[in-house]
Formats: C-alpha cells, sequence, structure tokens
C-alpha cells in the first residue's frame, strides 16, 4: 500500500510539472554575453588576414545582397554569408575534418622541418575568434543553472562560432563550480565536399526566427514561455523579449532600450573591462549596430 502511494505521489508530481512547464533563459551572444566587436565581424578578419576569402566572394556577396534586399536591411547583415563560399569547413575547435599535416608515417619530423610543420599547422588549424563574456553575463548564466533552468544560446551567429563560445561559456561557469548543459541554436551554413556553400541551411536565426526556434525548443523540452527568461541587445531580440515572461534588455541599443522603457521591460548594463583599442573598436560596432536598428525600425 505504502509502496502505490509513493507511485502515486510521483506520478502526481511528473503530471503537475508536466503541466506546468519548466523554465529555460534563452541569451542572445554578440553585445549580451559577449563585448562587441561580434564573433562573426573577427572571424571575418581572421579569415581576410589568413588570406582564405577569394576575392570574387565580394562580387557574390554583392549579388546575393541585391536578390535579398525585398526581404530589408536585416536579411542583407544577417542571412548573406556568401563571403564564406569555398571556405573549408570549422568545428568549434577551430579544425577541419581530414587535416593532413607534414608528419612522417613513424610520428616524427625530419629535421629542419619543425617551422614548416608550425606553418601548416597554422594553415590547418586557424583559431575561431576567443568570446569576450561578461563577468556579469557569466554570473547571471550560473544563476539560472543553480535554478534548474535549461541554459539556451540563441544566436544569429554562425554555429561554429556559437558552440565554440558554448565551451568557453563552461569554463567560465566552471569556474564558479556551475556545471550544466548549455544548448546552441544559431545560424548553420549548406555545406558540399567538405566546403561552405555561402548559403543558409534551414533559416537565418535573426527577428522573429528567434522566436520560432525558441518555441520549438520550448516544445521540446516542455517549457512554459512565460516563466522563461530572455536576454538581448538590439531592436532584432525584440520579438525573442515579447515571447516570454521574463524579458530583459543587456547594453541596448537606441531603440531597444526606448521600447524596453516603453513595455517596463528590465535594463541591465553589463561591463567588461577592455583596453582602449578594444573599447574604440567597441563603440565603432554599437554606432554602427544603433544605424543598422534605426533601419529596420
Amino acid at each position: 500500500m505504502k509502496e502505490r502511494m509513493e507511485v502515486n505521489e510521483i506520478k502526481e508530481v511528473k503530471e503537475v510539472k508536466e503541466k506546468i512547464g519548466g523554465i529555460g533563459a534563452f541569451f542572445d551572444l554578440d553585445g549580451t554575453l559577449v563585448a562587441l566587436p561580434s564573433l562573426e565581424r573577427r572571424f571575418i578578419r581572421i579569415l581576410r588576414y589568413r588570406r582564405e576569402i577569394p576575392a570574387k566572394n565580394l562580387f557574390l556577396w554583392l549579388g546575393e545582397a541585391l536578390r535579398l534586399m525585398p526581404r530589408g536591411i536585416g536579411a542583407i547583415l544577417q542571412a548573406n554569408k556568401m563571403y564564406l563560399r569555398g571556405v573549408q569547413i570549422l568545428d568549434e575547435r577551430g579544425e577541419r575534418d581530414g587535416d593532413v599535416c607534414s608528419w612522417h608515417k613513424d610520428g616524427h619530423q625530419a629535421k629542419g622541418q619543425a617551422s614548416a610543420h608550425r606553418s601548416e599547422r597554422a594553415r590547418c588549424h586557424p583559431r575561431l575568434p576567443v568570446p569576450r563574456f561578461y563577468a556579469q553575463a557569466i554570473e547571471r548564466v550560473a544563476w539560472h543553472a543553480r535554478q534548474g533552468h535549461e541554459i539556451v544560446l540563441l544566436s544569429g551567429t554562425l554555429e561554429p562560432l556559437a558552440r565554440a563560445a558554448a565551451q568557453a561559456m563552461a569554463v567560465g561557469l566552471g569556474l564558479l563550480g556551475v556545471t550544466v548543459k548549455t544548448r546552441v541554436c544559431a545560424t548553420r551554413l549548406e555545406e558540399i565536399d567538405g566546403k561552405w556553400t555561402g548559403r543558409i541551411s534551414g533559416e537565418a536565426l535573426f527577428g522573429e526566427a528567434k522566436v520560432r526556434a525558441a518555441k520549438r525548443l520550448a516544445e521540446e523540452l516542455q517549457l512554459d514561455l512565460q516563466r522563461c527568461y530572455a536576454y538581448g541587445d538590439s531592436l532584432n531580440d525584440r520579438w525573442l523579449l515579447a515571447a516570454v515572461g521574463n524579458p530583459a534588455a543587456v547594453n541596448p541599443l537606441i531603440d531597444l532600450a526606448s521600447l524596453a522603457r516603453t513595455r517596463g521591460w528590465p535594463v541591465l548594463h553589463w561591463e567588461r573591462k577592455e583596453n582602449p583599442t578594444q573599447r574604440r573598436r567597441g563603440h565603432r560596432e554599437m554606432a554602427e549596430r544603433n544605424a543598422h536598428s534605426r533601419v529596420l525600425a
């Protein structure tokens, strides 16, 4: 009898949880968790420095921009990845499948080949941008993890960059004694023969696409969006913020700050110590994103 009562109690608790739904925290990356400039912009700089972006990709990008123009400036900026056409695929570790470096079969290098190998290894394994997290951002993620909330990175950046950021964030959380599984939803690229085609696989995760992704995850994980949290910094995040019960504008751009005041959303200001060069770069990108935000409005 006692065992049957315990089974019934467990069943009732499970049914209540399923009915109420769990809680998730959806985080944008660039400008929200990670200091500007954006991971993708920094990634482009790395590829350009390494001369891995063919010159013809500029014309391909312009052609795709013309095709996307009817969808607005947001689509041109977020869904046009033609600059990556023909670039070899990198995973979240910055490595490529099938990398072959100049090692002999016995695992040793010939004399005089060390510097050549280092150069080849650098070519084989280009580094991805290292995320520069706000300290308050890591603390906020840690707080959600301790509450048992699902942690989701929901970003329009490229999936390998988002996954690399999730790994770096796990290190920061580990220093706080927190271990949590982070789910990543980011923009995926079409791949053919080990190279990117420059076209999006599925849809670019910006604007209302973020809400669709959040709703899919909420259904999969049995989350109650009215109990969930969302954090974003630009007007592109307004649909996601409006879809949850606990939105917050983080370091908001001009238009999002105005909208947050109108709707009574909390505004958070997260800071990170940066050197003057980083600050100038961040301010320059902030000004550019404000201009884009005004166009989108």
